[in-house]
């Protein structure tokens, strides 16, 4: 787990903040400018607003900034699992009102998820509230 995790609080994600993590979490690390490119036409915003968005997306430790070769470039600080996390509990619990494992195991059928993935989910659904 990358240290700048939080053992025992699940990050909440925006809708915004869960699409730009997707990418990040396919393609690994990339500029303001791609994730922009990459973002597509449902976020019919300028390349200023993803820049802004990616920029407090670090401030919450959701993302780590590196420079390479003068350029700014981000990743994901978070796992997938991890990131998911939190919704997954939100909506077991607010909206099905039941456990976490049923939806889990959701992910699980629809090859969504790695196996591992899913391991670290169910582990982090574990993990003592903060």
């Amino acid at each position: 787990m990358p240290a700048t995790e939080k053992r025992s609080s699940l990050p909440t994600l925006t809708r915004t903040e869960l699409d730009i993590m997707k990418i990040l979490w396919r393609e690994g690390r990339l500029g303001a400018r791609e994730v922009h490119d990459r973002i597509g036409i449902p976020h019919d915003w300028a390349y200023s607003t993803t820049r802004t968005i990616i920029e407090r997306m670090v401030k919450k430790e959701l993302a780590k900034k590196r420079s390479f070769h003068g350029l700014n470039v981000y990743e994901a600080a978070i796992s997938r699992a991890r990131g998911l996390a939190g919704m997954v509990r939100d909506f077991a619990e607010g909206v099905l009102e039941t456990e976490v494992a049923p939806v889990v195991s959701l992910f699980a059928d629809a090859n969504t998820l790695t196996p591992d993935e899913i391991a670290e989910l169910y582990a982090v659904l574990e993990e003592p509230r903060a």
